[in-house]
């Protein structure tokens, strides 16, 4: 089920904030070697709001750089992007969660709207549109690829998403009884399809698409290689949502080293 009306006027920022039903917000950040990325990221998380950093094996300063920064962090041993954000959902302690990478690509300040939306009830599960601001920041084969897989969704669900939800925002506890399985590149996929398939309110709203931080780089959608991975994880999760679900472990496939979206 989604919803396409137009919602209403959104309230000011501020006002979000200061709600203290909208207070109960934890960002969750997924991070692989993302310490140039934080500083600037996490200033621009909303006043009040918790933070949670899954370190997901990286080799720099980015534990220390988000303890230092005021935000909660814990490891996750286990590779790829669904490994790190389902720990960090799993760990979260507030109410609602909101997904966003960790390279400083996404604005958390614009997750304040999103958050609202749940708050008032008008969605279930808002997901980002990504708007580039600026040239070169979404490489083509990366955005061939995500309007090629959002068409299959649209068709295939009917949800009338244009984008592979590089920001969800939800409850937490509603998010766990989807009882999500991959732990790869694929995991923000089977939220879509799984909430779907649960009667979910699913709203699209745009988000900037802006560079990364100066001397970040991409562990995937900045190579042809890390999209045909993409691309391989999405698929294996559309083969999965047309069989009958059976109660078992998580799934991973072959060893992943990917901690961001496409």
């Amino acid at each position: 089920m989604t919803d396409t009306g137009a919602p209403p006027p959104a309230p000011s920022p501020r006002s979000v904030v200061d709600d203290p039903a909208a207070r109960s917000v934890e960002v969750v950040l997924p991070c692989l070697d993302e310490a140039l990325a934080l500083p600037g990221l996490l200033a621009d998380v909303p006043a009040g709001w918790r933070v949670l950093v899954v370190d997901n094996n990286s080799t720099d300063d980015t534990a220390a750089v988000a303890r230092g920064g005021g935000a909660r962090v814990i490891a996750e041993g286990r590779a790829g992007y669904g490994a790190a954000v389902h720990a960090g959902i799993a760990s979260a302690t507030a109410d609602i969660v909101a997904v966003i990478d960790g390279d400083g690509s996404l604005d958390p300040a614009e997750l304040v709207e999103p958050v609202r939306m749940i708050v008032d009830g008008r969605a279930d599960l808002v997901c980002g549109r990504r708007r580039p601001v600026a040239r070169r920041v979404w490489p083509w084969h990366a955005r061939l690829g995500t309007l090629f897989l959002a068409g299959l969704i649209r068709v295939g669900s009917g949800v009338p998403v244009h984008d592979i939800a590089p920001v969800r925002v939800a409850r937490r506890e509603a998010l766990l009884a989807l009882d999500l399985r991959d732990r790869r590149c694929g995991y923000p996929l089977e939220t879509i399809l799984a909430a779907a398939r649960a009667g979910w309110r699913i709203v699209e709203v745009d988000v900037s698409y802006r560079a990364r931080a100066v001397g970040s780089r991409s562990k995937i959608s900045g190579t042809v290689r890390g999209t045909v991975t993409v691309a391989r994880d999405f698929a294996a999760v559309l083969v999965a949502a047309r069989r009958p679900r059976r109660r078992g472990p998580a799934t991973s496939g072959p060893p992943a080293q990917q901690t961001e979206r496409p």
